[in-house]
């Protein structure tokens, strides 16, 4: 592994989930990944949604989040909140969600109709679960804790979906009104 330079770049790391990953530029972070199943798969998947990236030792500021992440994702309450982010890439109101998500503490949920409110009313729901769908930085922004009306897990788009979702919930210790169904 070479080390980071300038450019963008990713690790992959391991996790109470699986291999995730991490990619960065000179400006913070910019992609986190979720498991993919296997490493490999994780590797390819940061390579297909990051072009030219090259994987290498991270800085110290991602070795940090990359240990806070790990911590997290073992059960460790912590908010990631101070973690830097390079969304220049983001849409503004996607990134208007995003500070409003990191702001939940692990442990604690938000609905996606509480973030539209925030945002400007209630109709902006959809677009807000659009905008958690496509968060490049799952984790570090903490979309798992954002659910349906009713405190129900709502869709999940990294790989495993809601059962995901549910398993990092449960790990940070919150509360879900999950009753399985047909269409979960």
């Amino acid at each position: 592994m070479e080390q980071a330079m300038t450019g963008q770049h990713f690790a992959i790391f391991d996790t109470a989930i699986g291999a995730c990953g991490v990619v960065w530029g000179e400006h913070g972070i910019t992609g986190v990944q979720l498991p993919m199943g296997t490493e490999e798969k994780t590797r390819k998947r940061i390579q297909q949604r990051s072009g030219e990236v090259t994987e290498a030792t991270p800085p110290a500021d991602v070795r940090s989040a990359i240990e806070r992440m790990t911590e997290l994702l073992k059960g460790k309450p912590n908010d990631l909140a101070d973690v830097v982010l390079d969304l220049d890439d983001v849409p503004e109101f996607n990134r208007g969600v995003y500070d409003i998500a990191r702001r939940i503490p692990p442990g604690r949920t938000m609905t996606y109709g509480e973030i539209a409110k925030q945002l400007g009313g209630i109709e902006l729901s959809r677009d807000v679960g659009q905008a958690l769908g496509r968060n490049p930085c799952p984790i570090v922004v903490p979309c798992h804790r954002v659910l349906a009306a009713g405190n129900k897990p709502g869709g999940f788009s990294a790989n495993g979906g809601v059962v995901t979702k549910l398993k990092i919930l449960e790990i940070e210790g919150a509360i879900v009104n999950h009753t399985p169904s047909l269409f979960d």
